[in-house]
């Protein structure tokens, strides 16, 4: 049996195996296998290559491992490097294992389908591994972004200072990388003068269960555009197949 999986800390309501089983029975590939691999810490990692050997040929990550994985990995493709988070571990013929990130593909095409970006500026939520993917997206489509974190830094602001101003009303772009609002918390948000929201306003979260979390309802009560993560999840498990299939 070839064995595929995702790493993450808490994995009880992953996208991931629901939608590669389903897959493998549409397309009648009987031979692979896609479970959850729960490590209480990334150090449990290379126990989990020995465990399965050979038959591990790929491996999905998630939070909050995507940053510190690499360290356990023989070689970043160049997206993978440039961004400096890996969702997507490939196991080579050599024993080697490639690190690559999927997000950033499957963020754009979600991001860009049926919204107009021209003239927006972006607030991206969070600073952690998930967001390092969307910052690379929008430089690269030549969006202007503020990162916003719980404290102030040298590269983003606090949520508390986004209450000064008018962030959130010249940002009409705004990208919620945290796991606020997931199943089963579903009342947290991130902490944001949602007041100043309008129906210029798109409002992009990379939670997808619930379909609406508090943070998009929020967007919604106002008459802004919202998406959740599911499709940008989809063209990222998509994206993974295709690299884990690659000769």
């Amino acid at each position: 049996m070839i064995q595929f999986g995702l790493i993450g800390k808490t994995l009880k309501h992953s996208f991931s195996k629901k939608y590669f089983t389903d897959k493998f029975e549409t397309e009648g590939i009987n031979d692979c296998q896609y479970d959850l691999f729960e490590l209480a810490e990334i150090s449990e990692f290379p126990n989990l290559i020995k465990r399965y050997g050979n038959q591990l040929k790929g491996l999905n990550v998630t939070i909050p491992y995507k940053k510190e994985v690499i360290p356990y990995l023989d070689e970043l493709d160049e997206n993978a490097a440039d961004i400096q988070a890996v969702n997507t571990i490939k196991a080579l013929p050599n024993g080697k294992l490639r690190g690559y990130n999927t997000d950033y593909f499957g963020f754009i095409n979600a991001l860009k389908e049926d919204w107009d970006l021209s003239n927006k500026k972006a607030l991206v939520l969070g600073t952690g591994g998930a967001s390092l993917a969307i910052k690379k997206a929008l430089t690269d489509l030549g969006i202007l972004f503020q990162s916003v974190s719980r404290y102030t830094t040298e590269n983003a602001i606090s949520y508390e200072h986004t209450f000064d101003g008018q962030w959130v009303e010249e940002h009409e772009l705004i990208i919620n990388t945290t796991p606020l609002g997931t199943y089963p918390a579903i009342d947290e948000r991130p902490k944001l003068p949602y007041k100043q929201l309008t129906n210029q306003h798109l409002l992009f979260d990379l939670v997808y269960n619930p379909e609406v979390t508090s943070f998009l309802q929020e967007g919604l009560d106002r008459g802004a555009k919202i998406k959740n993560g599911y499709t940008m999840l989809v063209g990222q498990a998509e994206a993974s197949w295709s690299i884990w299939n690659e000769k």
